[in-house]
Order: C-alpha cells, then structure tokens, then sequence
C-alpha cells in the first residue's frame, strides 16, 4: 500500500486499481496485451502496465495480460500454460519451448 504521505503515490493509486479492474474483466481463455491494458485507460503507458503487474498483479487473472508478441509474462512461461490450456486459449508452437497466445484470436477489446 502507498503511503499516504507521499502525494505521488496517491495519484498513481488509481491508476493501479484501474489496471487491476481492466485485468478482472478479461474473460478466460482470452488475452490483453499491456499496451492494450493502457490503451482501455487512455494511457501508452504500456511498461507501466507491466510495472504493476509485477508488483500487484498476483491476485487478479495475471496469465491473460501478454507481451505483444503473445508471449507470456517473462518468467512465468511454465505456470502460465497450464492455466492457458486449462481456458483453452488459442496457442501457437506449444510444441517448441517459446510457444505464445494466438493474439488474433485470443484479443479481448471491452
């Protein structure tokens, strides 16, 4: 939790629970990427997307949030595939170590 006593991170609070609200709504077996994230804020703030992610993102469906390429979040490949298989979300070259989420098909737009 931010402390209150610094006004920056007040005002990035929101933001933070913005994010994590737009994260809830993505159905399973579907996908955002980060930029898509910020875009649905009205921000390009796609690496912060994934700052937050990283610092709050354990509670909330965090395997549906995907780089652009459709590759899963960085060093979470091997516990977010079973999670994918398990929503049957459209994946490519799951034979071969870097497998990724068929964005096209997989794209979630609220």
């Amino acid at each position: 939790m931010p402390s209150t006593s610094d006004p920056r991170a007040l005002e990035e609070e929101p933001f933070v629970d913005r994010v994590l609200a737009v994260v809830e709504s993505i159905p399973p077996g579907r996908v955002m990427t980060y930029g898509d994230v910020a875009a649905t804020l009205g921000s390009r703030a796609a690496r912060m997307v994934g700052q937050i992610m990283a610092y709050y993102g354990s509670d909330v469906p965090w395997w549906r949030v995907v780089r652009a390429s459709g590759h899963p979040p960085a060093n979470h490949e091997h516990i977010a595939l079973p999670l994918y298989r398990a929503e049957s979300t459209p994946l490519l070259g799951v034979g071969g170590a870097a497998y990724r989420v068929d964005v096209k098909r997989a794209r979630y737009t609220p």
